[in-house]
């Protein structure tokens, strides 16, 4: 029993001893490189009988396969990192060219700008000096219209009559009596003041003397200037007339008793009392305004202190005009 088994181990270790020696010589079977075996030819050789073990030969059929196939993966990295060396280069050559090309000439695309350019600085500068140009140019306009607004002299629409003007009964600078009626008939400008006014009373009266003066220059027209006074206990006729030689030689002052000049001021609704009375010296506030009256001794119309001597001649002259053309 144990002699057959012998044979039998006998054989496979001859068969595949024979089997490994050919496979060995064969060069298309896992063929390796001489100096690429990991042992050399004699190393699964048994020194009894001097053939290869069928284990020897087994595991170095496996090493051939393991030792092939990372000969052949290793061919193939190499192959294709030499495929990408050669693209990488070809493509640094193309890139180097286009490099070269880009560099040579003027083919490449233009960089674009920033978003802020000297051109757009320059637009934004002119619409704001435009934009400042324009409001200080639109501010002087207002203040130039409220200006002359506030200066002209505006005609507003008048719905009747006033109640100014009535009958007076007064003594002339000349110590004649007086009423209304011997005004009747002219066109006059009526002033109500006192002689011994610092300032106001002469500024008014200088103011009216030229008014007469160019109106009957302009148009050729008649006006009578006429001051009243509100202080008859100083103003006697003597003062008044001493008092209206110095401003013009048409100008007509009147005086009168104290009763007789409350019921004219009441009349033409004039204002005026005694201030800082000190004895003898004292001074008389009153309303500054001058009254035009027609011909028939109707009020037309009254004139401030803030009109100067042209604009009160003018004012003169257009409301004689109108009151003509109405009365036509």
């Amino acid at each position: 029993m144990s002699s057959a088994i012998y044979r039998s181990l006998r054989l496979r270790s001859i068969y595949s001893s024979i089997t490994a020696q050919w496979r060995l010589n064969n060069p298309s079977f896992h063929s390796l490189p001489e100096n690429s075996r990991p042992f050399p030819s004699d190393f699964c050789i048994d020194d009894r009988y001097r053939k290869s073990p069928a284990f020897a030969a087994i595991n170095f059929r496996f090493l051939c396969t393991t030792a092939t196939g990372n000969a052949t993966n290793q061919s193939n990295t190499n192959a294709t990192a030499t495929g990408t060396s050669a693209s990488g280069s070809s493509q640094g050559n193309s890139g180097n060219s286009n490099d070269g090309k880009s560099s040579g000439g003027p083919q490449g695309k233009p960089v674009r700008g920033g978003p802020v350019s000297w051109m757009s600085f320059f637009l934004l500068f002119c619409t704001g000096a435009g934009l400042v140009y324009y409001y200080d140019r639109e501010k002087k306009r207002h203040i130039e219209g409220i200006d002359s607004a506030s200066n002209a002299v505006k005609q507003g629409p008048s719905v009747g009559k006033a109640a100014i003007g009535g009958p007076f009964n007064l003594i002339d600078h000349n110590g004649k009596a007086v009423t209304d009626n011997n005004f009747v008939g002219k066109w006059n400008m009526i002033y109500f003041g006192f002689t011994h006014c610092p300032d106001i009373c002469p500024d008014e009266l200088q103011k009216l003397a030229a008014a007469i003066d160019r109106i009957k220059e302009k148009s050729g027209m008649e006006v009578v200037p006429v001051f009243i006074s509100v202080d008859p206990e100083r103003d006697t006729v003597e003062q008044v007339r001493e008092y209206v030689k110095e401003f013009h030689p048409k100008l007509i002052g009147l005086t009168g008793s104290p009763d007789e000049i409350k019921k004219a001021a009441r009349a033409y609704r004039v204002y005026y009392m005694k201030t800082e009375e000190e004895g003898s010296d004292y001074l008389v506030d009153h309303s500054i305004v001058m009254y035009l009256m027609d011909p028939n001794m109707q009020f037309v119309k009254f004139f401030g202190k803030n009109v100067d001597a042209d604009s009160l001649a003018d004012g003169v002259i257009q409301e004689i005009k109108q009151h003509k053309m109405v009365k036509a």
